[in-house]
């Protein structure tokens, strides 16, 4: 008798899976009638698709120029339970996809989630009508007169980690030592977006504790584990399955949760400051967001709104600039000499600092440096959106079908899941010349310098590192002039190189976003051996 219960269930299940799968059946040929049939890479995994496959690859951005030389500029990746994803590789589908982002296409159910969990319902969270509202009260903190004033924050940060690298170095023989860098970046990142946003000092540069600066610590210290991956794949189809308590989904938590508490403690000491005598400066970035909250106008925020973008604003500030320092001082421990350019160039500043026009126009091969870093290492890979209705995305040159038609657009389905993998687009051979991998600031000191067809790629200096349209990076000019202070700072005052030799072996250990360490070092440490100038 205790048996037909349970093979009523068993039989229940079985007809709502049953369901299921027809339904997503029907949706699949139905969004494959309205698409133009593409090529792309063979399925590996009926249940995965390729996901699992490009997670492995060494070089993601690699593995899709590589499909795109063998399937053409648009083709058609295997995803989850049958999905698929379409790449786009042509620079004129690329601009119509970003100028009809948080519209016509959206992030999707899981990334939403996943979004929320770690910030909020933030300006990173939010589509359409919402993005465009929040975009815009948050834009005056990141215009260029905004960012000039913080030039000196940028500076005070740089200072303190030579402060505290020049204690480290007088208690070591021959005036070098071996430090982590990426430690420092991380800490440098932190306390500048801290006091230049919300005129809160973490004091991590001091060697003061900090839990937020822990917990993203703690990122680059897990070790991958199998449902963990499954999650970020099976999580497209499944999006409530990252609410299962990985170790990774627990420092999120965790994380959001410090943020929150800084984040509101920050908003409480604000508000009583805009009430009393001390106004707070109404386009420093806490300012506005207090201004957004008080305002019935149409840039209103809630409570909770002001709070997701501040924890965004951490999150982005920490994360981003970080690794983007780290990887240039790693580039420049490989080539010697392009430190040592650089460096040349810097040494014309030796009782003060370069300004900000100076930054803009004065100091081409800091720029390049800069440029050239951001070329190779994008920290976000790829961008990927779900189509909100059906679309006919252009093309810049004609491509055939597998049917042997010529077409010089891509009809793309209501539903689709649709890519642009920004770590092929900025450093493909196709776009970049026979160069295209190497670490070579000089293309960047000449126009003639960047070859024709990456021209036609629309976005910042012709990268895709910042996106473009309604997403188009809002801090990015913060991070150029964090980037380029820093970095004026370090090398002149150091010479840098890896601990092991100029064989010193790299890799990528995947945080929150991926970052590079040294190979075999336990987390994602960039230890270094530095040198002072005399």
């Amino acid at each position: 008798m205790s048996v037909l219960p349970t093979l009523s269930v068993f039989n229940a299940l079985c007809s709502v899976s049953a369901l299921w799968v027809l339904s997503k059946a029907v949706q699949h040929l139905r969004r494959r009638a309205r698409s133009t049939p593409l090529a792309g890479p063979p399925n590996p995994n009926i249940l995965l698709g390729a996901s699992r496959f490009i997670i492995k690859a060494p070089d993601a951005g690699e593995l899709y120029e590589e499909w795109s030389e063998k399937y053409g500029s648009v083709f058609s990746i295997p995803a989850t339970l049958g999905l698929s994803r379409i790449a786009l590789c042509d620079p004129k589908a690329i601009l119509h996809f970003y100028s009809r982002e948080t519209y016509g296409y959206v992030q999707s159910t899981m990334t939403k989630r996943a979004i929320e969990s770690l910030v909020g319902r933030g300006v990173l969270w939010a589509e359409g009508d919402s993005h465009k509202r929040q975009r815009k009260a948050l834009s005056p903190a990141f215009s260029n007169a905004a960012i000039r004033k913080m030039t000196s924050v940028f500076y005070d940060s740089a200072y303190k980690v030579k402060a505290a690298w020049d204690s480290i170095l007088e208690s070591e023989p021959g005036a070098s030592a071996v430090i982590d860098v990426q430690g420092w970046m991380n800490h440098v990142s932190l306390d500048t977006i801290g006091i230049a946003g919300f005129s809160h000092d973490f004091g991590t540069l001091h060697g003061k504790h900090s839990e937020v600066a822990s917990t993203f610590d703690a990122f680059g210290t897990l070790k991958p584990t199998l449902i963990g991956g499954m999650q970020f794949i099976i999580g497209l189809v499944f999006p409530w399955i990252l609410k299962i308590p990985t170790p990774f989904r627990r420092l999120v938590n965790k994380l959001n949760a410090n943020m929150g508490e800084i984040a509101q403690e920050l908003l409480e000491n604000t508000r009583k400051e805009s009430q009393g005598e001390s106004k707070t400066e109404e386009k420093s970035i806490i300012g506005l967001l207090i201004k957004a909250e008080q305002s019935n106008s149409e840039l209103h925020m809630s409570e909770d709104e002001v709070l997701a973008q501040m924890k965004v604003l951490i999150l982005a500030g920490y994360e981003t600039t970080s690794i983007s320092l780290t990887w240039c001082l790693l580039e420049l421990c490989k080539k010697p000499e392009i430190q040592q350019k650089l460096r040349d160039e810097l040494s014309q500043f030796s009782g003060n600092d370069p300004t900000w026009d100076q930054f803009t126009n004065g100091l081409p091969y800091l720029d390049a440096v800069v440029h050239e870093t951001l070329r190779l290492h994008p920290p976000l890979g790829e961008t990927t959106r779900v189509a909100t209705e059906d679309d006919i995305i252009p093309l810049s040159s004609p491509m055939r079908t597998p049917n042997g038609t010529l077409v010089d657009s891509i009809a793309v389905p209501k539903g689709q899941l649709v890519s642009v993998p920004i770590h092929m687009m900025n450093k493909s051979v196709k776009f970049w010349g026979p160069d295209a991998k190497q670490f070579k600031p000089e293309r960047w000191l000449d126009e003639a310098g960047i070859p024709e067809p990456a021209q036609e790629i629309q976005g910042h200096r012709h990268l895709l590192t910042f996106v473009d349209g309604p997403r188009t990076c809002l801090g990015r000019h913060f991070a150029l002039a964090e980037f380029k202070a820093v970095l004026c700072v370090l090398i002149r005052s150091y010479v840098f190189e890896f601990r092991d030799g100029p064989d010193t072996k790299t890799e990528i250990k995947r945080g929150i976003l991926p970052r590079p360490s040294i190979a075999g070092e336990e987390g994602a440490r960039l230890p270094l051996r530095v040198k002072r100038l005399d």
